[in-house]
């Protein structure tokens, strides 16, 4: 039987002054005296999905890995998110890199934010998402240990040194899910291979940095080769009125800043030239790879 191809929408619910290329200028201990913007932003794409859903008479569902420190100050946004119909899952407490984090700190947040968000929609959380996608096998196996059904901290884009490494080859995999045990799978972010190369093609800034004609052209030989593609992005992304930080390197002020003012127009775009897709969650993309697998 041949499925119909699935698109994965997930979304890093954080604010902007908690991305890691700011973390320099804007460090933990000065998070509480910023503007909140995550609220106003998270419901502009919550409209967006469910504006998109009456225009291609589907449904569109998406995974919002919602940070507990936002999750803790305004707790109406995650009921919203799930009152809407969508995933709500964790992206930590504290957005912290695995790899930065003390042990035994890295453990008691996975197990705090999901706690958290547990409480408050009186449901359970099955996926998780690491900040910068800095998972090792380690952290891998802390997460399945904390009680998540499913990771996506995958990114198989080598040049990015905040990324983490993990070899897959010997797990089963079903279109982008892979099965790492008997009750636990990853489900990376999407990225290409071009030339032998591994091009960056799961959203983020690249979504916004990459002309829309391609982007989506990469998508759909993403769907023809694995059946599945996985998207990604944050609320901040959609908010050119966000303050400006000074001081930045020129690097991370241009991956930042770029084209903030595009990326709700090209998502809108994105989602109606994919009518024909089914837009589902996390949890269920997982349940759906259980029917078949191959090796990886």
């Amino acid at each position: 039987m041949v499925r119909e191809p699935r698109i994965l929408l997930t979304v890093d619910v954080e604010d902007w002054f908690q991305v890691e290329n700011l973390r320099a200028r804007m460090p933990p201990a000065t998070w509480d005296g910023q503007e909140l913007r995550v609220v106003d932003n998270t419901r502009r794409l919550l409209d967006l999905f469910e504006n998109a859903a009456e225009d291609t008479g589907k449904p569109v569902r998406a995974t919002f890995f919602v940070l507990g420190w936002v999750a803790d100050r305004r707790p109406e946004l995650v009921r919203e998110i799930h009152a809407r119909g969508h995933e709500v899952a964790s992206h930590g407490q504290r957005h912290i890199l695995c790899r930065e984090d003390d042990p035994a700190c890295r453990r008691a947040d996975l197990g705090d934010s999901r706690k958290l968000l547990e409480d408050i929609i009186g449901a359970p959380v099955a996926g998780y998402r690491a900040p910068g996608f800095s998972i090792d096998r380690r952290v891998l196996d802390e997460i399945r240990a904390a009680g998540y059904r499913w990771d996506s901290s995958y990114n198989s884009f080598g040049l990015n040194e905040r990324y983490g490494k993990v070899d897959f080859s010997a797990c089963p995999v079903t279109d982008t899910v892979i099965q790492v045990a008997d009750d636990f799978h990853e489900i990376p972010v999407s990225n290409r291979v071009i030339a032998g190369r591994t091009v960056p093609w799961a959203g983020g800034g690249y979504f916004r940095l990459y002309p829309p004609a391609l982007f989506r052209a990469g998508i759909r030989r993403l769907l023809r080769a694995r059946g599945a593609y996985v998207f990604y992005l944050h609320p901040w992304e959609l908010d050119p009125g966000q303050p400006r930080v000074a001081g930045l390197p020129a690097g991370y002020r241009f991956r930042h800043y770029l084209n903030l003012h595009r990326t709700l127009p090209r998502l809108k775009a994105m989602i109606r030239c994919f009518a024909d897709v089914s837009f589902i969650t996390g949890s269920e993309l997982v349940v759906e790879s259980g029917s078949t697998s191959r090796k990886n």
